[in-house]
């Protein structure tokens, strides 16, 4: 008869436990672990139809099993090597982040140009052939992924999930993420938007000329995040942070749409922040809210996180942000 009192208490502890469960840690966007992140690998890919090389600098996960793809477009006159911050914090949240280089538009504008004539060089590459050729790198670039994924000899054989890939960039960056995530343009249409891509993160984003930008970006079909500053100027096209604006508004009321408007940051708070004589020092709060609101954007749309998402548009993500932020989101079922 005393084994009768045991069952009952173990029994009552079961049912205690069935309907109290342990609580989940809470979603991070910025947990990572401390473990040191793997070296990036450099690699020179040819696109065999243009007879063109395309460096690529890639940010490899821990895991072992086949991760997500972002792709990253740097700005007029960078390198694969920028942005450093948003491929070791991406990786380490399990994508392979994928920086392009793209010849025309990349440091080669500048560093060859003697100091006085930088600008005026840098001005000179912002062509419609560079922005093409852009477009095309990205493509290229996927099928070369494609490639190596199924190529059994290849060290990121079956590596790659193709089935999630994202697309980011800055400024001339960002211009090229929108041309291949859905961006009209006048006379091409959507010749350019990459059906492989299944969401987009623009960095200081820009509209197109003086075309209307319900015209322009009207037609998005995918989810899309848009990050600028209130003092995110440039003076290589005049771009104002009202032009910059003007590509939310545009974007259709059928896709998940973001935006993060970070207070008294300038262009250059979106990369990797160097500090050096004469230049501005960059807000140390403001990685952190880049890195929170993207990695909660990814997780939210390549992985279909559900805890990302309630972070991404509950008062948690409010809460991490500078109260004189702007941010603001959309969804279909849902206007905030």
């Amino acid at each position: 008869m005393k084994f009768l009192p045991f069952c009952l208490v173990l029994a009552a502890c079961i049912l205690f436990f069935e309907n109290n469960p342990v609580q989940a840690e809470p979603y991070d966007p910025l947990k990572i672990s401390d473990s040191p992140a793997p070296q990036p690998v450099d690699i020179t890919m040819q696109d065999q139809n243009r007879k063109r090389d395309i460096p690529l600098r890639l940010y490899l996960p821990e895991q072992k099993q086949a991760a997500p793809v972002i792709l990253f477009s740097h700005g007029l006159g960078g390198s694969r090597n920028g942005c450093r911050y948003l491929g070791e914090h991406w990786s380490k949240r399990g994508y392979v982040v994928v920086f392009l280089q793209h010849a025309g538009s990349d440091e080669a504008v500048w560093k060859e140009a003697a100091l006085r004539e930088r600008l005026k060089a840098l001005k000179s590459a912002t062509t419609l052939q560079n922005t093409m050729d852009r477009y095309q790198d990205v493509s290229a670039v996927l099928d070369q992924l494609a490639s190596w994924n199924t190529d059994a000899q290849h060290p990121f054989h079956k590596k790659l999930d193709l089935q999630h890939i994202g697309m980011s960039g800055h400024s001339f960056g960002a211009v090229t993420t929108q041309g291949v995530s859905g961006q009209t343009w006048r006379i091409v249409g959507q010749r350019f938007t990459e059906p492989r891509i299944k969401a987009a993160v623009m960095f200081s984003p820009s509209t197109q000329g003086r075309s209307d930008p319900a015209q322009s970006f009207g037609q998005v079909s995918i989810p899309w995040m848009l990050l600028t500053g209130t003092k995110d100027t440039s003076p290589i096209n005049d771009t104002t942070v009202e032009d910059r604006r003007k590509v939310y508004p545009g974007l259709p009321d059928t896709i998940d749409k973001y935006e993060l408007v970070l207070f008294d940051a300038l262009h250059s708070a979106f990369s990797d922040g160097t500090e050096r004589p004469g230049r501005i020092r960059q807000n140390p709060k403001h990685h952190p809210e880049i890195l929170a609101v993207t990695t909660a954007f990814w997780d939210t749309y390549l992985r279909q996180n559900q805890d990302a998402r309630k972070w991404l548009q509950g008062k948690a993500c409010r809460q991490l942000l500078d109260p004189q932020d702007e941010w603001q989101f959309q969804t279909p079922t849902a206007a905030q």
